[in-house]
């Protein structure tokens, strides 16, 4: 399992920071910050969901209110 960030699209609101650690706040940039993430493209953050994380990384994307955070399964398809 695998989770997307759109930086760009992200407009601070921070709801997935409570959720999943992996999110942090940058109030600087007034946006979240995917740690471990790669910039795959221009402001779009990739990372590995460990097993044990995969219900907060769900809660993370359920709860972003502009749909910034994508997660996807091992065979690629799109969970939440």
């Amino acid at each position: 399992m695998h989770v997307e960030f759109d930086r760009d699209t992200c407009i601070g609101m921070f709801q997935c920071t409570d959720e999943w650690a992996a999110f942090e706040e940058n109030r600087d940039d007034g946006k979240a910050d995917l740690a471990g993430g790669e910039e795959t493209e221009p402001d779009v953050f990739v990372r590995e969901v460990p097993d044990d994380a995969a219900l907060d990384a769900e809660f993370a994307a359920r709860t972003c209110p502009v749909d910034a955070i994508r997660l996807y399964d091992d065979d690629g398809e799109r969970i939440v």
